[in-house]
């Protein structure tokens, strides 16, 4: 452990400078937040949205165009992460982004693109939410696209499906969706934009939908439903849709969210939009106005280039960086007064099943009080309750019982926590012809859940004992073969078994030798060579598990903060990791996108991942050595 005091004293200043810069990060009213990217998709649709209302914005359209073309492959394509794959839905949006821009086809760029777009099976390949955005445009016809009638709105709960049945996420897009569906818009379009040059076969853009992802029982018999649904639905009497039609229009108007935006997500935001200004521009003038300023509060400009964000994250970057705080015992009383002020009092979506639990929690963005989030929740709950062992407030004692009985609520029947719902395990709609991208619901996880323990541990009530054990069997068989967890929202194997460490180190159970050696195994075996750790996006699909191209700062610090949680500090695995984030050629910035809004076809960037990861793995190492317990005290 000499070697770990030593590199930790030799790089004090530079770790010191490293926390002062996150100020720059830092609002006025008392929290952090963070530059948050994906991939070429949220500016792509930018752009479509613009001419979809032949309201365009050149200088910033231009800015636009340069991160796209930057952003490109050189096979053509367009990747959902840094140094990824193409991918066909990703790269026709780009594609037609690009041309509505006036980036000619005849473009050696624009050449390649479209050939790597027919290469992979054109138009005809692309997911439904592609289509849907051409389908606006009359790139291709409404039959092309799965069936969703506006009468889905009044589907009772006890139905296959319902609205509460599917992710906030899934709910808050496919709401306004269905009036865009049931009205079908037209796209201004004001050059006359067309992309017809990206079928195989033009024809194909009239020809009915097509099962696209895995055969099974589900996916044909939803198959059969859409037919059936287009033939039955049209007979309706069109007053009933009027009802139904109203019924969305209140649902999305009662969840607007000012000028955070529905859901605080820019693709329910844009599908409001459409959704209001198709119904009547003019009696939903002051909503629309206030969904545009939603929608550009996003919008990222640099000096040569310009992306739109797909969310803001201050609840979750100001967690991490509370936590940095306190490891480093600096005044936090700024965030906490922040977070007081947004804690969730009142019922959202998540009560829908649970009417008699009362509110509480934070959400992910700086406003979205229908959404609270859980592992944002649990993340501010451990803070809080860190934060007033020493102080004793009252106000914060209240606030960290609230979210103790929200948390408690909120736990799933098999032990574990969604993100954001109960239950949300009805898999079978997976099958259903709309949700191609696979991640239509909200099931429990293994990294939500393991800060949920913790949280619930580190409170340490004796009355959320059941609780507390459903928790850690649930985590216990999540554990893979090669002794790590899957990570729902961090890039991937690295991050859940971190996640998973940090909250099984505080708690006791039988197998705990035996479960945290294979865990520590599997942590070692993926150390490369320069002492950091890495791992790719394509490590969500089969057969690619352990893919790494590159090491990270963020992924470097949770593997040290997993080996941590298992009593490894004297190890020579942690010394290595060390060395890695003291390397003085070090930046603490990375290209590689190492969490994700849905595996295999949404990842994320978090600008913030790769200095205040860094920041508190280095201060947790600095703190334990001080210690003569070889395990942490707190599970994160």
């Amino acid at each position: 452990m000499h070697n770990l005091n030593n590199l930790i004293q030799h790089n004090t200043k530079r770790f010191e400078r490293l926390l002062k810069k996150q100020a720059s990060k830092k609002l006025k009213e008392g929290c952090y937040v963070y530059e948050l990217e994906a991939d070429t998709t949220i500016p792509s649709e930018y752009i479509m949205m613009t001419h979809f209302f032949g309201v365009i914005n050149l200088n910033l359209q231009s800015k636009m165009v340069k991160y796209i073309l930057a952003k490109q492959n050189k096979d053509g394509g367009w990747p959902l992460f840094f140094d990824g794959e193409s991918d066909v839905s990703t790269s026709v949006k780009a594609y037609y982004a690009l041309k509505l821009s006036g980036e000619g086809e005849n473009l050696k760029h624009m050449i390649r693109a479209k050939s790597f777009i027919l290469k992979g099976g054109g138009i005809e390949k692309a997911n439904v939410f592609t289509k849907i955005s051409l389908a606006l445009f009359g790139q291709i016809s409404w039959d092309s696209i799965p069936f969703m009638p506006i009468e889905i709105i009044k589907f009772p709960y006890w139905f296959p499906f319902n609205i509460y049945k599917i992710s906030y996420w899934s709910r808050t897009v496919l709401v306004p969706l269905l009036i865009i569906m049931n009205r079908k818009p037209l796209a201004s379009n004001p050059n006359k934009i067309s992309i017809y040059e990206l079928f195989i076969d033009p024809k194909n853009k009239f020809k009915k939908i097509k099962l696209m992802g895995e055969k099974n029982f589900f996916s044909k018999f939803f198959l059969f439903l859409d037919s059936f649904a287009r033939q039955f639905f049209p007979i309706v009497p069109k007053k009933f849709k009027n009802y139904c039609e109203l019924t969305a229009i209140n649902w999305i108007i009662k969840r607007l969210n000012g000028e955070d935006g529905l859901g605080g997500i820019f693709p329910a935001m844009v599908n409001s939009l459409i959704a209001l200004h198709t119904i009547n521009d003019k009696k939903y003038k002051k909503q629309i106005e206030t969904t545009k300023k939603a929608i550009d509060r996003l919008v990222v400009i640099k000096k040569d280039f310009a992306y739109c964000q797909p969310c803001f994250s201050p609840v979750w970057d100001t967690g991490w960086m509370g936590l940095v705080h306190l490891e480093n015992e600096q005044d936090v009383e700024d965030l906490v007064k922040w977070f007081l002020k947004k804690e969730i009092k009142t019922n959202g979506d998540w009560s829908y099943r649970k009417k008699k639990i009362k509110p509480g929690g934070w959400a992910f963005q700086f406003n979205n009080e229908f959404y609270p989030d859980v592992d944002d929740t649990a993340l501010v709950g451990m803070f809080l309750d860190r934060y007033n062992r020493k102080k004793k407030s009252k106000n914060v004692a209240s606030s960290i019982e609230r979210t103790r009985k929200w948390i408690l609520s909120m736990q799933s029947d098999n032990g574990g926590w969604g993100a954001f719902d109960v239950n949300n395990t009805c898999y079978y709609l997976n099958s259903i012809p709309f949700a191609d991208h696979g991640a239509l619901l909200d099931p429990p996880t293994a990294d939500v859940s393991a800060r949920c323990l913790s949280f619930l541990k580190q409170l340490n009530n004796q009355n959320d004992k059941v609780s507390i054990n459903k928790a850690i069997k649930y985590l216990l068989s999540e554990q893979e073969k090669d002794g790590s967890w899957y990570g729902r929202w961090g890039t991937n194997y690295i991050y859940g078994t971190w996640s998973v460490l940090s909250a099984l180190n505080i708690v006791d159970f039988k197998e705990k030798k035996e479960v945290f050696e294979k865990a520590k195994n599997y942590l070692r075996k993926m150390q490369r060579e320069d002492g950091g750790w890495g791992e790719d996006g394509k490590s969500y699909y089969k057969g690619h598990e352990n893919t790494v191209k590159i090491s990270t700062p963020s992924q470097t610090a949770w593997a040290l903060m997993g080996l941590l949680a298992t009593g490894e500090i004297g190890s020579l695995e942690v010394e290595n990791g060390l060395k890695f984030l003291t390397n003085k050629n070090l930046k603490f910035s990375e290209d590689s996108y190492t969490a994700v809004g849905f595996p295999k076809v949404f990842y994320l960037k978090y600008h913030g991942y790769a200095e205040y990861f860094p920041l508190l793995a280095i201060s947790k190492i600095k703190n334990q050595l001080k210690k003569n317990s070889i395990f942490p005290n707190y599970g994160t």
